[in-house]
């Protein structure tokens, strides 16, 4: 742990820093995963809407 005391005895704890890592470009499967998750989340909303507007 990173610790430091200023000039009035006043005493700082700073957390550990994580470490860093890049982020990896998704497969064409990982992509194909998405894709297919956005159509059905974009049908499930349709459909919610639709219902609500129907049953009002």
């Amino acid at each position: 742990m990173y610790t430091t005391v200023n000039e009035e005895g006043i005493l700082n704890n700073y957390a550990p820093e994580a470490k860093l890592y890049y982020a990896e470009f998704p497969t064409k499967a990982q992509q194909r995963n998405y894709a297919f998750q956005g159509a059905v989340a974009v049908l499930f909303l349709t459909s919610i809407v639709l219902i609500a507007l129907g049953v009002s």
